[in-house]
């Protein structure tokens, strides 16, 4: 065994012990040449399989409500958008952020993907692909095409535990997740750094950045738990807190689980949206300034069947909806070229017929914020989408 390889065994095993002792569950990563950029972009991945039909109602179809029967969301309970639109009403900060022309629906979307197989169509979402089985996110492939002078050290930001498809590739990324487990004591930390200080430097700079990086990130308190509502704003907050900082990242991802709602929907929605709401309000309001220049884009695999199953939810569809946020996004609309909802107007008389495709919307917002160039959106970003043009517009 050579002394590399023992040096990185150690450094994998440092950045265990900060994920489940003392440092924050940060994952220390090397990054880019340093630099500054203004704009931020957070992608958040719904796992499961959101329900755009309630998540975003089309309450001035006149078939929603025949479709939907027990679950549909009435006029007078949801929170009005247009003439046809309208959200769920566990959304009140999107809303108002809606409202302050700080965010954006993207209705009736899809991407690729047109089987409804939850891994295959969260690989499609998150690679950029048309087919699953790829190694890397388009996300990731997007830091490469920046150059020098755009990046910090590192320009990505993988939340929670294990890093999404849509950051993994080539470009190094810095990982944290918050700290489920508490510490032996409160010395164990400093006992650790004046070890290596004195045996392997090397290894002191990373735990040190650890440290640094876990604190910055959780505000001074680690929580656990399961992924519920509040789990959420932990990890927004957190994010936020990196992203806000001069030279912490300015890409992020991060997933929300348990959007699989096959039973019992309504009350579920209504405690996810909740959450993904408090999310939205958790990354205005601890971002600060840099809300401004901040775009969010919350997707998902795809969408759920038009039609109400015989548990009291939706069994796996087609297109669905999307959220954009942030003080540069272009706000306050609905944008959708609406199939309807007859049953010839279904797809596979079925789902909801996707009419826009989410890379149009993710080139958009990679072309308006980071100047990426249209060969590299249809490139090594999204291969095989030459036909796909960025949608204009999104951004401020």
């Amino acid at each position: 065994m050579t002394d590399t390889t023992s040096r990185r065994q150690l450094l994998g095993l440092s950045a265990a012990l900060g994920a489940t002792a003392a440092f924050g569950g940060f994952i220390p990563a090397t990054g880019h040449a340093s630099g500054a950029r203004d704009p931020r972009l957070i992608v958040i991945i719904l796992r499961g399989a959101l329900d755009g039909m309630n998540a975003v109602p089309p309450v001035g179809d006149a078939d929603y409500a025949g479709l939907r029967q027990e679950l549909a969301i009435g006029r007078s309970d949801a929170i009005a958008l247009d003439s046809t639109f309208a959200l769920h009403p566990s959304l009140v900060n999107f809303a108002r952020q809606y409202k302050a022309g700080q965010a954006t629906v993207i209705h009736a979307c899809a991407s690729p993907y047109r089987d409804r197989s939850h891994f295959d169509g969260q690989d499609v979402l998150e690679s950029g692909f048309t087919q699953p089985g790829q190694a890397s996110g388009w996300l990731n492939r997007m830091l490469l095409t920046l150059p020098n002078a755009q990046r910090v050290k590192p320009a990505g930001l993988s939340v929670g535990a294990t890093t999404p498809l849509v950051l993994r590739g080539q470009a190094k990324v810095l990982g944290w997740e918050p700290d489920r487990f508490k510490p032996r004591d409160n010395d164990l930390a400093p006992r650790l750094l004046a070890l290596y200080r004195q045996s392997d430097p090397l290894l002191a700079n990373v735990l040190v950045e650890a440290i640094q990086t876990g604190r910055i990130a959780s505000g001074g308190a680690m929580k656990g738990g399961d992924q519920s509502a509040e789990t959420m704003v932990t990890l927004a907050q957190g994010a936020a807190r990196l992203m806000a900082m001069p030279d912490g990242p300015r890409i992020a991802a991060l997933s929300f689980d348990g959007w699989d709602t096959h039973a019992a929907e309504a009350s579920r929605l209504t405690k996810l949206l909740g959450g993904l709401d408090g999310a939205m309000a958790a990354f205005e309001t601890t971002l600060g300034p840099v809300w401004n220049d901040t775009a969010i884009v919350a997707i998902t695999e795809f969408g759920r069947t038009a039609a109400v199953n015989g548990t009291e939810g939706t069994d796996h569809g087609t297109a669905t909806a999307a959220y954009l946020a942030g003080g540069a996004i272009k706000g306050g609309r609905v944008i959708a070229d609406w199939p309807g909802l007859k049953s010839n107007q279904l797809y596979q008389n079925r789902d909801l017929m996707p009419t826009t495709d989410l890379r149009a919307v993710l080139k958009g917002l990679m072309a308006d914020l980071y100047g990426v160039p249209p060969a590299a959106l249809s490139g090594g970003i999204f291969p095989g989408s030459d036909m796909m043009a960025p949608m204009q517009g999104l951004i401020a």
